[in-house]
C-alpha cells in the first residue's frame, strides 16, 4: 500500500522524542513491501540537528511550516492507499488532521496514530470544539504508543470506530551493547528531554536520589536542563544524537526510566527509550506505572522504582554483576517478543483487514 504519513520528524530527534519509534515501526513495514512518504514540517530548528540521513526505506518531504506549505503536501494524500496523521507534530495539527480526512481518496484508509493519548484523551474532556471530535467518526482506526484498556476504553466511548495499542518496540540493528565509553560513565544515566508535565517526576526519581548519594554519578542528557538547579554531582549533556545512545545505555550502572504525568498515570506506556537501553541490555530502573509487568518481569528483567528514596536504595545495593544479569535479561524478552518487526507485523495485518473489509463492501 501507498502511505502518507503526516508526523514530526522522521530525521531528527531533536525535541522529538517520537523520531525512534517512527523509524523503527516505519522501517518495519516498509519490509512488508508498503511504499512509505513521510512529510515533516521545517519547524523547532530539527532540520538544523538530523540524526539520520533521508532513509531508502521511505520518502521523507520536508515542507515550510507555513499554511501554503501544508496545503501543499496534504494534496499529495489523494495519492496514497492509507493516510496517517500522527499526534505532535507541533504545528498546524488541526489543519493536518483535517486535512487528511478532507483530501484521501473515498477508498482510501484514514487513521490517527496518538503518540501521546493521554494528553490527547486530556484535551478531548476539556475541549468539546476539538476538530479530533468532529473528525473521529470519519476515521477508520485509531493507533496509539500505547496507553492499554484505559486509552482503547476512552477513544471507543469518544466515537472511535476502533483503537488499536501499538506499542514502542526495538529495533536489534540500532540498539544493541556496545563497550562502555568513558565519556558516559555513571552510577545513573537518564535521557529525556525537559517538558512540564515530566519535570516534578524528574525532581523526584532523578534529582532527589542524586541528593541523597552525593558520592555517586549521575548524568543527565536532553535538551532544556541547562538553566535547572541541581545538585552537583549531576552532569549536563544537553542534547545526546541518537548515535550516541548506546553508548549511554552501556555506560552507566543503570538507566533511570520516567514517565510523563499523563503516561505514569494512564499505565501500559512504555517509553521508547526503555526498549532502547534494554536493546542495548542495560539495567533499567523505571518509575511505577500499572502493566510494567505486561512488557518486562520486574526483578528480574527491569528495576521498578515507587519514588526517589526507591532509587537511591536500588543505587546503594546493585551490584555491576546484578545489573549486567537484569540488562541481559531485559534484552532478551525484547529481542523475542518486543521486536518493532512483531510491532509493524500487526499494523501490516491491521491495514490489509481494513483493506479488505472496504473493498468487499464496496463490492456488495
Amino acid at each position: 500500500m501507498r502511505i502518507a504519513f503526516y508526523g514530526s520528524s522522521l530525521l531528527s530527534s531533536y525535541w522529538n522524542g517520537a523520531a525512534t519509534y517512527y523509524r523503527g515501526l516505519l522501517q518495519a513495514l516498509a519490509a512488508h513491501g508498503h511504499d512509505i512518504t513521510f512529510y515533516e514540517p521545517d519547524a523547532f530548528d530539527r532540520q538544523a540537528h538530523r540524526d539520520i540521513d533521508p532513509p531508502d526505506w521511505a520518502r521523507v518531504v520536508v515542507y515550510p511550516a507555513t499554511a501554503a506549505g501544508v496545503q501543499h503536501v496534504l494534496s499529495k494524500a489523494s495519492l496514497a492507499d492509507v493516510a496517517v496523521k500522527a499526534s505532535g507534530v507541533g504545528v498546524y495539527d488541526d489543519e493536518l488532521l483535517a486535512g487528511i480526512v478532507r483530501h484521501a481518496r473515498p477508498d482510501a484508509l484514514r487513521l490517527f496514530w496518538d503518540v501521546d493519548a493521554p494528553a490527547t484523551l486530556a484535551t478531548l474532556r476539556t475541549a468539546p470544539d476539538h476538530v479530533l471530535h468532529r473528525v473521529l467518526p470519519e476515521l477508520d482506526m485509531v493507533l496509539t504508543y500505547g496507553g492499554g484498556p484505559p486509552v482503547v476504553r476512552a477513544y471507543t466511548e469518544f466515537g472511535a470506530r476502533a483503537c488499536v495499542p501499538i506499542y514502542n518496540g526495538l529495533d536489534p540493528a540500532l540498539h544493541f551493547p556496545v563497550a562502555p565509553d568513558p565519556a558516559f560513565a555513571a552510577d545513573l544515566g537518564f535521557l529525556a528531554n525537559r517538558l512540564p508535565d515530566r519535570e516534578a517526576r524528574v525532581e523526584d526519581f532523578f534529582l532527589r536520589p542524586a541528593g541523597l548519594l552525593p558520592d555517586r554519578r549521575f548524568l543527565l542528557g536532553g535538551s532544556g536542563w541547562a538553566d535547572k538547579p541541581m545538585p552537583a554531582n549531576v552532569r549536563r549533556l544537553g542534547h545526546v544524537p541518537t548515535s550516541q545512545h548506546n553508548a549511554l545505555n552501556c555506560s552507566a550502572l543503570a538507566v533511570l526510566n520516567v514517565a510523563r504525568d499523563s503516561m505514569a498515570a494512564t499505565g501500559f506506556s512504555p517509553a521508547t527509550r526503555v526498549f532502547e537501553a534494554a536493546g542495548a541490555a542495560a539495567c533499567v530502573i523505571t518509575d511505577a506505572w500499572e502493566g510494567v509487568e505486561l512488557f518486562f518481569e520486574p526483578g528480574r528483567e527491569i528495576l521498578v522504582a515507587r519514588d526517589g528514596a526507591d532509587v537511591a536504595e536500588i543505587l546503594r545495593t546493585l551490584t555491576p554483576q546484578r545489573g549486567q544479569a537484569i540488562g541481559q535479561a531485559a534484552r532478551s524478552r525484547c529481542v523475542s517478543q518486543h521486536s518493532y518487526a512483531r510491532r509493524a507485523g500487526e499494523v501490516d495485518v491491521l491495514l490489509r483487514d481494513m483493506q479488505a473489509r472496504r473493498r468487499s463492501s464496496a463490492a456488495a
